[in-house]
């Protein structure tokens, strides 16, 4: 993968020494080189991470005649066979990356190319023959892309940061993004956390011309009618996943001109996914895992299954709350936005365990849970909507007590508590029942937000999420709501972002997703909703279909999702002196988003308990504030953004040098 940036201008000339600048900022995202393409309304920067054809696929790229040109962050899995359909309609190709490609399916389909790519990408077209600027985002989300418009300008870049390489762009945060990240966990495409600043919406492209602007969506995450007929049986199912995901694996480990290696968390998606690499590849794996020297939060033994079954080559990484907390500044400069978790920090050091052992490329599990219903909101809603059926029944309230076993304060310790807590909105005609309480529970950190803040929130966002259900939800199955909720908010902006590509990306590495594979989204979609969750067992399908060759601890063990010391991090062993800084009353009064005397109380209730005794809300609280000031500090507070020395840039072509125009 690499870094993408550039600009349109309509009074101007494209500024040199700002592309440069720019592309500065991505060079952990394309350490392996710089290229440049300016014309009279257009510039395009590109910083690459070579993973295929590295001698032919420099960037930015063009086709025969100059007239189409790319900047491409990401893959196209399926190149190879675009590239035989592509030249049987007569089309010439001068090198093997699959950039070329998207140059050439842009020049035949147009807007329709993205239907036609199996892959993960943030692209940027500029078609001089009609003037057109195009950016483009996966179906997913996996890759970002942002944008602003500023005195007539369009700037475009990978990283926030980039984008205020330009001094004319303003740096405040957006109040609407920060009630949505205090909601979600995350913004919601396209608002971002800072004002003015956008990112293309996953399965999107946004088109800049000559006239009015447009976003096209090619990508739509739908499901079957409840009343459709799902009485295949679980076999069959089964079946169809596995051949599916076997093909997705392998085309994303085996599409490569750099070695690949494998993330191992110690539960099934990965283990199925290293599994498929080493039965049907001739690869000896090297695979990577995180641990933690918290038995709470550690899975080495369920690892450590997984690669003695399989044979792989295996490194792991201890991680303590001093590392976390030693690297959540550079975490935070990487995120680029508020986080309500700590668990971004271990896998930016799990990244950068990858790098240093000569990896460019890992395979995970990532998208799975979304997929196949493997996450614990998922039991839940099936717990609650069995009660609502019967609210007034205390032995189906009791259900949920069978809810987060993995937890020490689990709802069988506390279970009048969990009744109460898991009662609220027991409504079953309400579409967004399975993520009320989760979204209610994180909304009462809105509660630490200054009064002027809190004013310039507009809408609440959960009406905003309501209102971009697609009209054919209705008629869906409750498990495919959620699930369609949990694709449009946690998934793209976190679990893929702050926790994913950007962890990745932080140290140069590219992360390949074979869940999120086009097919095996649309098969896993289609799924009878029982053979996904089979009374309140997570993923039962993906359990079957690759029984015979995931290790029996594994396949069986009780769901645990990955999760890392909060609060406990940053007050377990002594508090780092970046984090007295940032929380000090004049530093929070001057970032103007929380009230100082709630966050000294907050402090000293940390302190006290040395984070260890505080509950899940203080624990969120005391990440969103701390991620906060860093962001303010470094982000809005300092105006160097720029990362060191412009590189230099290798013009690939300048077309003001041809028609001697200068600036």
């Amino acid at each position: 993968m690499c870094g993408i940036c550039g600009m349109r201008t309509t009074d101007i000339v494209p500024d040199l020494d700002l592309l440069a600048r720019m592309t500065a900022t991505l060079s952990h995202r394309g350490p392996d080189g710089a290229g440049y393409y300016r014309d009279s309304q257009v510039a395009l920067g590109h910083a690459r991470l070579s993973i295929i054809d590295l001698a032919g696929g420099t960037q930015p790229m063009t086709n025969e005649d100059g007239t189409v040109w790319v900047t491409f962050n990401g893959e196209i899995f399926n190149y190879i066979e675009l590239t035989r359909e592509l030249q049987s309609r007569g089309h010439t190709f001068r090198t093997r990356s699959d950039t070329e490609v998207i140059v050439h399916a842009w020049e035949e389909w147009g807007l329709d190319c993205f239907t036609r790519f199996n892959g993960q990408w943030a692209v940027a077209i500029w078609d001089r023959r009609t003037r057109d600027l195009v950016l483009s985002r996966d179906p997913f989300g996996i890759l970002p892309l942002h944008f602003t418009r500023v005195r007539g300008r369009v700037l475009f870049a990978s990283d926030i940061r980039s984008l205020f390489c330009d001094a004319e762009v303003p740096r405040e945060f957006d109040p609407d993004g920060f009630a949505e990240t205090l909601t979600f966990w995350s913004t919601v495409a396209p608002r971002t956390a800072f004002t003015g600043v956008r990112q293309v919406e996953p399965g999107t492209s946004v088109v800049f011309g000559e006239g009015a602007d447009y976003t096209h969506r090619y990508w739509e995450h739908a499901y079957p009618a409840e009343t459709a007929d799902t009485r295949s049986d679980i076999d069959t199912s089964a079946e169809q996943l596995r051949e599916a995901l076997i093909d997705a694996t392998r085309l994303r480990f085996e599409r490569s001109d750099v070695p690949v290696a494998a993330y191992l968390s110690g539960g099934i998606d990965s283990a199925v996914t290293a599994a498929i690499i080493t039965r049907y590849t001739d690869a000896q794996l090297r695979t990577y895992s995180l641990r933690f020297s918290e038995g709470e939060y550690d899975e080495g033994s369920f690892q450590h299954a997984v690669s003695r079954d399989l044979g792989t080559d295996h490194q792991e990484i201890t991680v303590s709350g001093s590392d976390i907390a030693a690297v959540f500044p550079d975490v935070v400069r990487h995120t680029q936005t508020p986080i309500l978790r700590a668990g971004p920090a271990p896998m930016f050091l799990l990244s950068r365990l990858v790098h240093d052992s000569g990896h460019k490329v890992v395979v995970t599990g990532e998208g799975s849970d979304e997929m196949l219903a493997g996450y614990d909101i998922f039991r839940e809603a099936a717990v609650r909507r069995f009660w609502a059926r019967q609210p007034e029944s205390a032995v189906r309230g009791r259900a949920v007590e069978l809810l987060y076993p993995w937890m020490q304060r689990s709802p069988n310790q506390a279970p009048a508590f969990a009744r109460s807590f898991f009662a609220r909105n027991l409504d079953p005609d309400d579409p967004l029942m399975s993520h009320r309480p989760r979204w209610d529970s994180t909304a009462t950190l809105q509660g630490m937000l200054t009064a002027d803040f809190a004013a310039r929130i507009g809408a609440d966002p959960v009406d905003g999420i309501r209102e971009r259900m697609p009209s054919a939800s209705g008629s869906w199955h409750p498990l495919s709501r959620a699930q369609w909720l949990e694709h449009s908010t946690l998934l793209p902006g976190y679990v893929l972002s702050s926790q994913g590509d950007r962890m990745l990306m932080a140290h140069s590495i590219e992360g390949r997703f074979p869940f999120l594979d086009p097919n095996v989204a649309r098969i896993a979609a289609q799924l009878p909703p029982r053979h996904k969750l089979m009374g309140l067992d997570e993923k039962h399908v993906l359990k079957r279909a690759f029984a015979d060759i995931v290790p029996s601890p594994v396949l069986n063990r009780p769901k645990q999702p990955y999760r890392a010391p909060d609060a406990s991090s940053f007050f377990g062993s002594g508090t780092p002196d970046w984090l007295i800084d940032v929380l000090a009353p004049d530093a929070v009064r001057e970032a103007g988003v929380f009230q100082p005397e709630i966050v000294r109380k907050l402090v000293e209730k940390c302190e006290r308990a040395r984070g260890r005794t505080i509950g899940n809300a203080d624990n969120m609280r005391l990440l969103a504030v701390l991620s906060t000031q860093l962001l303010y500090r470094d982000m809005i507070a300092d105006k160097h953004v720029a990362a060191g020395k412009p590189p230099i840039l290798v013009r690939v072509r300048d077309e003001l040098d041809r028609l001697g125009t200068h600036e």
